[in-house]
């Protein structure tokens, strides 16, 4: 009996010292820089949101929060470094709903279930955009076009990504065949469209000064209503195509991430979305600021997951 009682002692001495270790850590968090992991290229549209949100993070953490660009592999190569972080919160995953699309259709295997949720910061509205150099200057001579030659017009997409999944709703919703041509996130795309080598991307209103340039041409916006920022672009849905479809951002951090520094960084992110700067840069590229805290994030999260299982499958894109 003596012996039980010491050993029941000594374990709850170091559960005791377990606990207190954990506290202290999370209390002194952040007490160095943050590192904040975009799974894109720099000039990207991942990249364009959570630079201008990043000093309101870091004024509101108290720490340098610097962005690591980590592309390759349609994100996944960002996401893997992310999940193999050490989960003490000085490693932040910058997401989108691509983490539930590569999954289904085979591009990656990490899940959005390998981290936990931080927040929600943005909502983007998606753009079908052509190249200038294309014979057709709207919808009427793009769809026209592509019933003439089913598969010929090319369209820039990182594969099993929303940039694939939105053309391909767009071609299920009008009866029309693309050919997709692969690339590594928006940057690159954006090159090659300018370049004239596709006729067709997905991008948002970022590229606003290359449209109103004569280097681009917006199509179509697949959101319900047009955008203030550029309110001569047709919905989609007035166009008679039945797509709405915008793009949500977010912060994740790797599995096992103390609860109590969760709650820093939520405070932290619920604080930096309404720095003005950061509503007035959203604005511009016609970017719903958009909070979730942790909690509802994780329920938007599930949501979508099942959403985008329900739509890899129907759009014959599944592959789990």
């Amino acid at each position: 009996m003596p012996q039980l009682t010491m050993f029941k002692t000594l374990l709850s001495c170091v559960v005791g010292l377990g606990f207190g270790t954990a506290a202290g850590l999370a209390q002194a968090y952040p007490d160095r820089p943050v590192k904040l992991i975009v799974p894109w290229a720099a000039g990207g549209d991942t990249d364009n949101i959570f630079r201008p949100f990043a000093p309101g993070l870091q004024k509101h953490l108290g720490q340098p929060v610097v962005i690591a660009n980590v592309g390759g592999a349609s994100g996944t190569k960002g996401a893997k470094e992310a999940k193999e972080a050490p989960a003490d919160g000085y490693t932040l995953y910058a997401v989108h709903d691509y983490i539930h699309s590569a999954y289904y259709t085979g591009i990656g295997d990490v899940k959005y279930t390998d981290f936990e949720p931080v927040c929600m910061i943005s909502a983007t509205p998606s753009v079908l955009t052509s190249s200038a150099k294309t014979a057709w200057k709207d919808w009427a001579g793009l769809l026209a076009d592509a019933k003439a030659r089913p598969g010929a017009i090319s369209v820039g997409a990182t594969l099993g990504s929303t940039s694939h999944f939105f053309p391909a709703m767009v071609e299920k919703a009008a009866g029309i065949k693309f050919k997709y041509v692969s690339y590594d996130g928006l940057a690159p795309r954006m090159n090659a469209i300018l370049g004239g080598h596709i006729d067709l991307t997905d991008s948002n209103m970022t590229q606003k000064g290359k449209v109103e340039a004569g280097q681009l041409r917006f199509i179509a916006i697949a959101s319900e209503k047009r955008s203030a920022e550029m309110p001569s672009v047709p919905t989609l849905k007035e166009l008679g195509v039945n797509v709405v479809y915008e793009v949500s951002r977010g912060l994740l951090v790797p599995k096992g991430t103390p609860a109590a520094v969760i709650a820093k960084l939520e405070s932290a992110c619920a604080a930096a979305t309404k720095e003005a700067a950061y509503a007035d840069s959203m604005k511009k590229q016609a970017t719903e600021v958009k909070f979730l805290n942790r909690s509802q994030y994780a329920a938007w999260l599930k949501s979508t997951d099942d959403e985008n299982a329900l739509l890899a499958k129907d759009l014959g894109l599944m592959r789990r």
